[in-house]
């Protein structure tokens, strides 16, 4: 050994190895090549050693050692391919390969067996075929081929190490044994959650996607084209490769990005299609004369021109932008507004705030995160001086205490999901808080299902245990916070025993989970729109700063506050300055230096008066003070709260122009509709919930007539006065990189070169920083403010007309607004129809049974929904997610906001459900 290495020789070649370094790793890293089958040598499999395939020889020893679990030893002899270990090799082909279908008829005549059956020169076995194995082809994305299995148990590990799902097991005994989904259950009925990690793990073509195989199951012949970009999905921003055939994408697999490291969920492994789907618009629309807008909105996507002609885009362009200049003439900057997109690029973000500043004159520019996480931006400016998260996602691989409140991770970020359940199985501390039993629930050591909207009360609670327990970090304290002894006297009056009362959760409980917590020697907060979506979302996030910094729990490995981003651009989007009060990088546009910078960047005067948030900017339509709106990759029609008075204010609008993929049900108040690009036909940059900004590539055009959104962009300011000259993307970021410190040091060529670039960067050659904050905090004094809270109700409470609590939220299988999942296939026939969730309690009550009909009502509207018993949701509580046109949650949900981050309460409002019965005497739950 030297300096901590192993010395050792492999094929007559000395090498080094680290200590408690396999043979295989050793010699694969030093590009000898062993053959292998039930060892994937990716991240976070293990090996198992039972294929045999990849035994060598060690001198001295008599038998032969399987490469991939014998570790190295200091001056051991290897041969990879002696006589000896070339025939078993070869032998253990050779059993394998007599009981697959033969090559040319296999379902995968590609896959790691027969490739590595090429290398030893096997054409076929000499062997007798066994017993075949059955076909199941219950799934709609995945086939199951067990004539392919050879029991290697990579699916197996791949299910329950990796992704930790645990739905694929061995069963039965010997030469009747084999692998199963649950209880042997066909696999489209079994608990799987599609996310395709066995696909991809199978070494024989066993498990396949469909897509790849014919009716017989045979492998489709066709050369496949790789693109390498990102997942169009939720904030995780896992790392893919579109696989395209004739302009259309067949499929995708995971990449080993820093998100995800190969992982994907059934969106990104099997949601992509949507780009395909026949209701994409491929021409510019204008409205027709004979076709006026009501507030219905009724028309139907497939066939726009019932409402609408085609024309050239030259025709609507003009026709979109002098609208516009009317109404500026007219109303003056501050009558028009837009809506941008989280699900774009970073650049069209930048050019959309840009374009509103600039072309309109206003700041009326915001996004969807209004309808997120704008509570926790806004707690977090005022108390760390930054709206982004502390640390990554992968941080829980460092933390002893994992905290994940008001979020669903296993169905809103799966990928990040599979961190929390492999750091629970490793033994960290999973507290899990959530008015609903999330599927997270099973990995948690403690799982604290609080009354709805009494998050303050709990988390004071916990705060007051830290701080009359002295279990606060008195050091960390004194060097980095203010405000600590207003903190400390404020929570002296939220006792467990007293707040046990309010909140639901026993006092015991509290203590023992805020002493745990506090105790910990790395913690680290994870939070959803749980949080966030209420009137006093922002109190919420004040809560969940002062516990992790009055602990010191900030600013290490493992420890941390992260808001889990929604959308996949949403953190990029809000960098770039899609939002009504800032410029980019959350320079403040009444902020005289900040606003001077940019009037003198952009060379135009600029309103230094913030501008109006979504809702804010609904409310002003119907006040007469907004008369015009360019909407891109937004559908306010559908995730607006009060649906009825967002679509009459839609309905309202003198000129409303909307750029998207389909005729959406925003598109359908339009009178310009101008068909855009979808992120796989998109060259640009996005930047996930991890603060890590990564490249984008096209795996497809725009089909038809549809562009590039850039392109429009540029198109729509040149023509309201402005002299945009970009020639790409690529001159767009380096202007945001000119005016964007968080940007520093990550260059267009070097994001083209290394995929993902974690801000803030300290130099070109940097990875990034993960962890933010060790040396302080950007705010005036470098120290966090501590801002404490006081209990408040929601908005709006039960009472005996309106008895529930109504909930919102997202679903495994289709993301925001339905408008991209429904239109994918395989995501719509899991989830084809709009669906409640109820316990069983409640659905008893209601007299009603899983699968028939209710009616929900609120104050605002009604709307009639399947039903299915869901006994995670507690007693007094319906979910409705927010995907379903037909059965739109929103017209249900409160729009009053929080005084902070003026995000509307989409979590809570009082409701009523009934039964929907030709019956006499249908039951109602009053």
């Amino acid at each position: 050994m030297s300096g901590g290495k192993v010395t050792l020789t492999i094929d007559g070649i000395d090498i080094e190895a680290l200590p408690g370094e396999t043979i295989w790793s050793a010699a694969t890293r030093n590009g000898i090549r062993i053959p292998h089958l039930c060892h994937n040598p990716e991240p976070g499999y293990r090996a198992d050693g039972n294929c045999r395939a990849c035994v060598v020889e060690v001198d001295g020893e008599r038998t032969l050692a399987a490469s991939c679990i014998r570790n190295v030893e200091p001056d051991m002899r290897v041969a990879t391919a002696s006589t000896r270990a070339r025939a078993s090799q070869r032998m253990i082909f050779e059993m394998l390969m007599a009981d697959q279908p033969e090559r040319g008829r296999s379902h995968d005549p590609d896959s790691r067996l027969w490739r590595w059956a090429d290398e030893l020169g096997l054409a076929s076995s000499r062997l007798p075929c066994g017993q075949t194995g059955d076909r199941d082809d219950s799934h709609p994305a995945m086939s199951v081929f067990r004539d392919a299995c050879i029991q290697c148990t990579l699916c197996v590990r791949a299910c329950r190490e990796v992704q930790v799902n645990d739905v694929i097991g061995m069963a039965h005994r010997g030469y009747r044994s084999r692998i199963v989904f649950d209880c042997d259950d066909p696999m489209g009925e079994s608990t799987c959650v599609g996310c395709g990690e066995c696909v991809e793990a199978c070494p024989t073509g066993a498990l396949v996607e469909s897509a790849l195989v014919d009716r017989d199951g045979v492998a489709s012949a066709m050369q496949l084209e790789e693109t390498h970009s990102v997942c169009p999905y939720c904030g995780v921003g896992c790392q893919l490769t579109f696989l395209t055939r004739d302009d259309c994408i067949v499929a995708a697999k995971g990449r080993n990005g820093p998100a995800n490291r190969n992982r994907l969920c059934i969106k990104g492994r099997f949601g992509l299609d949507y780009v395909h789907h026949p209701d994409r618009l491929l021409r510019p629309l204008l409205r027709r004369a004979d076709a006026p807008k009501d507030e219905a909105g009724d028309i139907d996507p497939a066939n726009p021109l019932t409402h609408f002609r085609e024309a050239s885009w030259d025709e609507v362009l003009e026709a979109a932008a002098a609208g516009f200049r009317d109404i500026r003439a007219r109303s003056g900057p501050r009558a028009l507004a837009g809506f941008g997109s989280a699900k774009g690029s970073n650049e069209e973000a930048y050019l959309f705030q840009k374009l509103v500043r600039t072309g309109f004159g206003s700041n009326n520019v915001d996004h969807c995160t209004r309808l997120c996480h704008a509570s926790s931006v806004a707690a977090l400016l005022e108390g760390i001086g930054s709206g982004a998260v502390t640390a990554p996602f992968t941080a829980v691989e460092q933390a002893d205490v994992i905290v994940v409140i008001g979020s669903n991770p296993t169905e809103n970020h799966p990928v990040a999901a599979t961190f929390f359940k492999q750091a629970a199985a490793r033994g960290a501390k999973l507290i899990v808080m959530d008015p609903r039993g999330t599927a997270l629930g099973r990995h948690a050591t403690h799982m604290l299902k609080f009354r709805p909207g009494t998050d303050v009360a709990m988390l004071n609670a916990m705060l007051h245990v830290i701080v009359t327990e002295d279990l606060w970090d008195e050091d960390y304290v004194e060097r980095n916070t203010e405000n600590f002894e207003n903190l400390r006297t404020h929570v002296t009056r939220f006792s467990p025993e007293a707040m046990a009362a309010v909140c639901g959760v026993d006092s015991g409980t509290l203590r023992e989970v805020a002493r745990l917590y506090a105790n910990a020697g790395a913690a680290i907060i994870f939070w959803g729109m749980g949080v966030s979506q209420h009137v006093h979302g922002t109190d919420n996030v004040r809560c969940l700063i002062a516990l992790a910094a009055i602990t010191g729990q900030i600013g290490r490995p493992g420890t941390g506050l992260h808001p889990l981003r929604g959308q996949n651009n949403v953190q990029g989007a809000s960098d770039a300055g899609l939002i009504p009060m800032m410029y980019p990088d959350y320079q403040p546009v009444d902020q005289a230096e900040a606003h001077e910078r940019f009037e003198k960047a952009w060379d135009t005067r600029l309103d230094s008066q913030s501008g109006l948030t979504v809702v804010e900017i609904m409310h002003a339509i119907h006040a007469g003070e907004i008369r015009g709106m360019y909407i891109m990759g937004e559908n306010p029609a559908m995730s607006d709260p009060n649906l009825s008075h967002a679509r009459a204010a839609l309905a309202r609008l003198d000129h409303l122009v909307v750029q998207d993929l389909y005729l959406t049900e925003t598109a359908r108040y339009a009178d310009v509709v101008l068909p855009a690009s979808a992120w796989p036909e998109k060259t640009g940059t996005v930047t996930n919930t991890n603060r890590q900004v990564q490249m984008g590539r096209p795996a497809l055009k725009p089909p038809g007539d549809a562009k590039p959104d850039w392109w429009i962009l540029c198109e729509m300011a040149n023509r309201l006065g402005l002299d945009w000259r970009y020639r790409a993307p690529r001159d767009v970021f380096e202007e945001m990189a000119a005016l964007m410190p968080s940007l520093a040091n990550i260059g267009w060529d070097r994001l083209a070169q290394q995929d993902s670039v974690t801000y803030p960067c300290d130099d070109a050659n940097h990875a990034g920083q993960d962890i933010v904050f060790g040396d302080g905090f950007p705010r005036p004094g470098g120290r966090i403010r501590l801002v404490p809270a006081t209990p408040s109700p929601p908005d709006e409470l039960p009472d005996s007309e309106f008895p529930l609590v109504l909930c919102t939220g997202r679903q495994l299988e289709h993301w925001h607004t339905g408008v991209m999942t429904r239109r994918a296939q395989v995501l719509d026939q899991r989830e084809p129809e709009a669906v409640a969730f109820l316990c069983a309690d409640e659905l008893e009550q209601i007299g009603t049974a899983p699968g028939d009909l209710v009616r929900i009502a609120t104050r605002r509207g009604m709307i009639e929904i399947a039903v299915r018993c869901d006994n995670s949701v507690p007693p007094g509580m319906v979910f409705v997610p927010f995907c379903y046109a037909e059965a739109a949650a929103n017209l249900l949900t409160n729009p009053a906001l929080d005084p902070d981050g003026r995000i509307p309460e989409f979590k809570f409002c009082a409701a009523r459900v009934s039964a929907v019965s030709t019956e006499a005497g249908a039951g109602a739950r009053q």
